[in-house]
C-alpha cells in the first residue's frame, strides 16, 4: 500500500520517522488551546477539534497522497482569528464560519488545476513578506501573552516587568527550549514546553488535576453549513475569508513542495499526485472549522521526520495514530496551556524561524521590496494578517504601474488589489 520497498524504506524507519515528526509538532494541540481561549473558545472544544482535523488531514495525506507530510491546525491563523473575534466583536462561533467558509473555497479550488495557477500568479517576494510578516505576529503574541512587552501610552509599547514570575518563566523557557534547538535535539520545542512545566511545577505555578481522561466528543459549532454562508454575508466576513484562504494556500503548497524536495519527491517541478496532497488540508480546514479549530497547514515540522528517513505515507498514518492517543491527556494539556509562559516560547522561536523568508525578498528593487516591507510591518502592528495583506497587495500593482512594470502584473493580482481596497475602505475590519 505505502511502496516501501519502491521509495527505499522499511516499517521500522517510516515509524521511527513518524514518531519524530510527531514530536516536533505536537506542541501545536498545547499552544492552539492557550490561544484560542482568549476568543472564548472552550479548551475541550479547541484541544479535541485540534485532534480531529489532524488525524483527518493527516490520515489523508497517508492514505491517499502516500506522503510523510502531517497537517495540523496552523500558527497565525489562530492568532489571527483571535483579532478578529476582539476588534469585531464578534462570537467565536460566527467567527469559525468565515473559517468554513474558506475551507469550503480551498476544497474547491484544490480540485482544479486553479489552485497551483494562484500559486504561481502571486509575486515571490509577496509570499516571503507574508511568511515573514506572520512570523513577527506571532512572535509579537509570544511576547505579550507573557507580559514581557506591555501597552505603553507613550510608544504603544513597552517592556514589561521581567521580575514578574510569569515573564521569568517564559524567559526561562526560551533560553532552555533555544539550547535544545541549538543541540539539535528532535523535538525541541516540546521537550522545552515540557521543561518550563517541570519549572512551573516546583515553582507552584502550575497544578495539575488528574492526567488521563476519556476523550470526549466536542459539540459541532458549525451545524448548519448554509447558515455558515449567510453569516459571512450578514457580518461582511470577505477580508477575513479571504486572508484565510490565502495564507492557507500559500502556507500549505510552499511547505508541501519544500518538503517534498528533501524527501527526493519532486518529479522536476512537478508533485506527483498533488491533487490528493493539496486535498489533505482543505478537508481538514473544513472539518476542523466545523468542530471548532482555525484552518490547517502543512507542518514544516514534517521535515524532521523526512531527516531520518520518512518517505511514505507510513509516517504520517503512525503521526495520526500518536494524535489519536494524545486525545487521552487533556487534563495534562490543560494544565499546561493555561500558563502561558510554556506556550510562549514556541510562538517566539517559530515566528523566528519564519522571519527568515525576508531574505528571498529583493531589496534592491523598491517596487518589489516596498509592498513586502508594508506586509511585514503592518500584520505585528496592527494585529491583523488581512490588513498585512491588504498593504502589501494594494501598493505592488500601484508602484508596477508608476515605474512602467505594469506588463508584470496579471489579472489576479488586480482582483486581489481590488478586494482588499474595498476591505480597507469600506469594510469594518
Amino acid at each position: 500500500m505505502f511502496q516501501l520497498k519502491a521509495h527505499g524504506t522499511d516499517v521500522k524507519t517510516e515509524v521511527i520517522s513518524g514518531f519524530t515528526t510527531f514530536l516536533t509538532m505536537v506542541y501545536i494541540i498545547v499552544v492552539n488551546p492557550a490561544i484560542l481561549a482568549a476568543a472564548g473558545v472552550p479548551f475541550n472544544t479547541v484541544f479535541m477539534a485540534t485532534i480531529i482535523s489532524a488525524v483527518i488531514g493527516t490520515l489523508w495525506m497517508a492514505l491517499f497522497a502516500n506522503y510523510p507530510i502531517a497537517i495540523a491546525p496552523g500558527l497565525g491563523m489562530n492568532a489571527y482569528f483571535v483579532t478578529v473575534v476582539t476588534t469585531q466583536k464578534l462570537d467565536y462561533a460566527t467567527a469559525f464560519t468565515a473559517v468554513f467558509v474558506a475551507g469550503i473555497i480551498f476544497l474547491l479550488l484544490s480540485l482544479t488545476p486553479f489552485r497551483e495557477k494562484l500559486i504561481t500568479a502571486i509575486p515571490h517576494t509577496l509570499k516571503a513578506g507574508i511568511t515573514a510578516g506572520i512570523g513577527l505576529f506571532i512572535a509579537f503574541l509570544g511576547f505579550r501573552m507573557t507580559g514581557i512587552i506591555v501597552k505603553s501610552d507613550s510608544n504603544l509599547v513597552g517592556l514589561g516587568d521581567l521580575h514578574s514570575p510569569e515573564a521569568l518563566l517564559a524567559i526561562a523557557g526560551l533560553l532552555i527550549t533555544l539550547i535544545f534547538l541549538a543541540l539539535n535535539v528532535k523535538g525541541a520545542l516540546f521537550i522545552g514546553m515540557i521543561s518550563t512545566g517541570i519549572i512551573a511545577f516546583f515553582t507552584g505555578e502550575l497544578k495539575f488535576n488528574g492526567f488521563v481522561k476519556v476523550p470526549s466528543m466536542p459539540d459541532l459549532v458549525i451545524t448548519n453549513p448554509i447558515h455558515a454562508f449567510g453569516d459571512v454575508v450578514t457580518y461582511s466576513l470577505y477580508g477575513v475569508v479571504l486572508s484565510f484562504l490565502l495564507i492557507t494556500i500559500f502556507d500549505t503548497t510552499g511547505t508541501m513542495i519544500g518538503v517534498a524536495k528533501k524527501a527526493g519527491l519532486m518529479k522536476g517541478e512537478s508533485l506527483p499526485n498533488a491533487k490528493h496532497a493539496l486535498l489533505a488540508d482543505a478537508v481538514a480546514t473544513s472539518v476542523g472549522s466545523m468542530f471548532g479549530t482555525t484552518p490547517t497547514s502543512a507542518y514544516i515540522e514534517s521535515s524532521a521526520g523526512v531527516a531520518t528517513g520518512g518517505r511514505t505515507g507510513l509516517t504520517t498514518l503512525t503521526v495520526a495514530g500518536l494524535f489519536l492517543v494524545s486525545a487521552f491527556f487533556a487534563p495534562l494539556v490543560g494544565a499546561v496551556s493555561g500558563i502561558s509562559a510554556i506556550t510562549a516560547p514556541a510562538l517566539i522561536i517559530v515566528g523566528s524561524m519564519m522571519i527568515g523568508a525576508v531574505k528571498e525578498i529583493d531589496w534592491d528593487t523598491l517596487d518589489e521590496a516596498f509592498p513586502a516591507f508594508l506586509v511585514i510591518l503592518a500584520m505585528p502592528l496592527t494585529s491583523s494578517i488581512a490588513i498585512g495583506l491588504a498593504f502589501g497587495f494594494i501598493s505592488y500593482p500601484i508602484l508596477k504601474i508608476f515605474t512602467g512594470k505594469w506588463r508584470e502584473l496579471n489579472w489576479f493580482i488586480i482582483v486581489i488589489a481590488i478586494l482588499f481596497f474595498i476591505l480597507v475602505a469600506f469594510l469594518p475590519h
